[in-house]
Formats: structure tokens, C-alpha cells, sequence
């Protein structure tokens, strides 16, 4: 549990401070900018201070604070336990609930205020456990949860034990982005250090002046900005429970597929008409600038009549909000990239790691793939994209968590 609790309640209110305006550059997971820079600013303020007490209290003691003081907000009326997940919920904590009504765990949210804010209690055959966000075992080393998140310190880590990532560093300012950026290879990415879900994030960038557009975007979510080389394919999420591999699918931005008949603009309207993509899960692909400047660097527009069976990016983000879609690739992801998988949960000794690479094709390993790599790792995974991908099986991820949460509660 690495939030203390006050500051679990300040991200709660980070949480319900959305951005009113909607930001393209925010995509489908908006945020209010200043109240995030602000969040990940004070994190990086009180991380040292988080990680001294979990060095001198035990995880446990910790754990036992956090209730202590649920109880007492909530005898004071200032907060209530409630067992049903709001409409508002992230997907990832509904199928937490969802697997633990079906296990016959008793699973609570803290609200304070009304207000949620990833705080949970749960108890199943008399043992009770309090987190924020996710559950982990209670006995665990949260040393890798000090770096994993901070897509720096990552990259240092991962170098060492020979685990491929790009070549980029973190900087402040433009002077030193400008620096940075003539070290790389072209195209690069620039994207906020600290912050996920490609939030103002920039690819294909390749002059300077571009180079200093996205830097600006970025600086505006976080203090600190990644410049780093692009690398090449399809952002793919590999879970690991238990350090173990559990489930692999393919993040893609919206996309469709050419028949040799119909132009672009005709295949998106034929796509918006999948069930699938009518909500609440998937959505419909909208047509916006994103959109354009997508077909332009390909050198396409909405008239080009694709091949039969090409495919056609109309994007970047991911972001199933946007139009971006899922494929599971769990049985078909290959033996090396299952074992680098594993190695990365041994180097961060931590029992619940989302892992986001990018390469062409899992199904081959990452050895044969010159421009392949890690480009971040994710403390609490949002687990639920495994339980609904829009091509492929549903993977129980929320089960398997509970596999090693509460062992007694498996079902076979």
C-alpha cells in the first residue's frame, strides 16, 4: 500500500476535479491539467517521505492505520462504506467487484464526502484487508513500486538487466528537450514522465519545431517531460500476477480494414455500425483532425481506396473512448516475449505489474525486432481490458488477483 492515507484523500480530490472543457490532447481520458500537475508534482514531493515510513512501519502496520482511520471517519458520519460500484467507476474496479461478489468477498468503497476515491476494504472468512486502487498480498516488497510508475527510472533499471527499451531521457526544460532531441534517431515521441493513458503525448516528430509543440503540451500534465526514439508497431499490455504471465491483448488505436472497394471515409461509417462499438465499452470512430493528420503521414486522405485487407490507422490513442479497439493475443503471444515478461516482475519483485511494449508482431519474438520495447509499467493495470476486448476471449484477470489475495476464495 504505498498511498498514505491523507494521501489517497488528495488524490480523491484530483479525481473529482475533471476538466469541464473537452482536451483533444487528453483524448478519452480527460483530466483537469492544473490539478494533475499539481498532484504529480506533490507525489514527487512526499514520495521520499512515503517511502521512509514504509521503511520504518511494516506494510502491515500500515494497512492497519488505514482502517483504523476508515472506521473513525466513518463513526463521525464524514465518510461511508459503500458495496456497490458506482455507474462512474472505472471498469477496472467494477470487475474487482464483480469477481468478489461471485467469490462471496465482501468488498467495500470508501467515499468521503459522497465522493469516491480508489480506497477499498474487503473481507472474506474473517480476514480483512484495506488498499488503495488494487489489492496486493499482504506480504510483499514494495521496493519496485518506489519506480515503477516514473517511466525514467524505469528505463534505468531496465537497462541494466538488458530488458529492450528506447533510447530517450527525462528533461525540465526546452534547452535541454532541444539537446536531447538531436541525440535521438528520428522520429521520437515526447510524452509526460509521470502520467498514462497517453495523455499529451506527441509522436512522429521529426524537426524541432514540433519537437518544442509537444514538449509544451506535455509540460502542461507534468513537471518533468520524456523525449525519446519512436519505436515501431502496436502497443501491447502484458499482465503478470504472482510474477507470473497471465493474459497479453493488443491496444489499437481506431483503425479500419480496406475491401478494395470502399474509401476510408466509407469504412469508418460501415465500422460505426459494429454493435460492439455502440457503448458502453467500445465506441464509434469519430472523424477529426487526428484523423486527418493520421491519413497525411501515411500519405492517404478520407477518398483513398485501400487494398483488400490493408490496414489503416486513423490514430494514435488508444483510448477505446476515441475509437480504439482490443484484440487478445494471450495464445498467441510468443515464448521470449512471455519470459521478458517475467524477468521485468522478478527486476520489480511485485505481484501485480501491467507492462505496455510496443513491437509488430507478438507472435515473434522481441530478439528479431530491431526498434521493440518497454515503454511503461503500471501499478494498478487497468485489469478490465482483458475482461472485454472487442476481437479475441475474455481473459478473468480480476480472478486471478483474487487467486493470490484471498487463496481460499478460488473457484475451480
Amino acid at each position: 500500500m504505498k498511498g498514505i492515507f491523507f494521501i489517497a484523500i488528495f488524490k480523491l480530490i484530483m479525481k473529482n476535479n475533471k476538466k469541464k472543457n473537452y482536451c483533444p490532447d487528453c483524448g478519452g481520458a480527460q483530466v483537469n491539467h492544473k490539478a494533475m500537475y499539481l498532484s504529480l508534482l506533490l507525489g514527487e514531493i512526499m514520495e521520499p517521505w512515503v517511502n521512509l515510513s514504509s521503511k520504518i512501519l511494516p506494510e502491515k502496520y500500515l494497512e492497519n492505520i488505514g482502517l483504523i482511520l476508515i472506521k473513525i471517519l466513518t463513526f463521525l458520519k464524514i465518510g461511508k462504506l459503500d458495496d456497490t460500484p458506482k455507474e462512474k467507476e472505472t471498469g477496472r474496479t467494477k470487475v474487482l467487484f464483480e469477481e468478489a461478489k461471485r467469490r462471496g468477498i465482501d468488498m467495500r468503497e470508501f467515499r468521503l464526502f459522497g465522493m469516491g476515491g480508489d480506497l477499498f476494504i474487503t473481507k472474506y472468512k474473517g480476514k480483512k484487508r484495506f488498499f488503495d486502487v488494487m489489492p496486493r498480498p499482504k506480504d510483499y516488497n514494495p521496493k519496485g513500486l518506489e519506480w515503477m510508475d516514473n517511466k525514467n527510472e524505469m528505463k534505468k533499471h531496465f537497462k541494466k538487466e538488458n530488458i529492450p527499451v528506447a533510447n530517450g531521457d527525462i528533461v525540465k526544460n526546452k534547452k535541454k528537450a532541444l539537446k536531447v532531441f538531436k541525440t535521438l534517431n528520428n522520429p521520437v515521441i515526447v510524452k509526460p514522465n509521470l502520467g498514462s493513458r497517453s495523455r499529451h503525448t506527441t509522436i512522429h516528430i521529426k524537426n524541432e519545431n514540433d519537437l518544442i509543440e509537444a514538449y509544451k503540451k506535455a509540460k502542461m500534465l507534468s513537471p518533468w517531460v520524456m523525449i525519446e526514439e519512436e519505436l515501431e508497431g502496436y502497443v501491447f499490455r502484458g499482465t503478470l500476477i504472482g510474477k507470473k504471465f497471465i493474459a497479453c491483448l493488443r491496444r489499437e488505436p481506431a483503425y479500419v480494414i480496406g475491401d478494395g472497394v470502399h474509401n476510408v471515409k466509407e469504412l469508418i461509417e460501415i465500422e460505426n455500425k459494429n454493435p460492439l462499438r455502440q457503448g458502453p465499452i467500445f465506441h464509434t470512430i469519430t472523424l477529426n483532425d487526428e484523423v486527418t493528420k493520421e491519413l497525411i503521414h501515411w500519405g492517404k486522405n478520407l477518398e483513398t481506396i485501400p487494398n483488400k485487407d490493408e490496414l489503416i490507422l486513423l490514430g494514435q490513442k488508444t483510448s477505446r473512448a476515441v475509437g480504439g479497439g482490443i484484440t487478445d493475443m494471450t495464445d498467441v503471444i510468443h515464448p521470449d516475449n512471455i519470459i521478458m515478461l517475467e524477468k521485468i516482475a522478478e527486476v520489480l519483485d511485485d505481484p501485480l505489474i501491467g507492462v505496455d511494449f510496443i513491437m509488430k508482431d507478438v507472435s515473434k519474438s522481441w530478439k528479431e525486432e530491431p526498434r521493440c520495447g518497454v515503454i511503461e509499467c503500471n501499478s494498478a493495470p487497468f485489469i478490465d481490458l482483458h475482461h472485454y476486448p472487442l476481437i479475441g476471449n475474455p481473459r478473468n484477470v480480476a480472478g486471478k488477483l483474487w487467486d493470490i489475495i484471498y487463496p481460499e476464495s478460488k473457484i475451480n
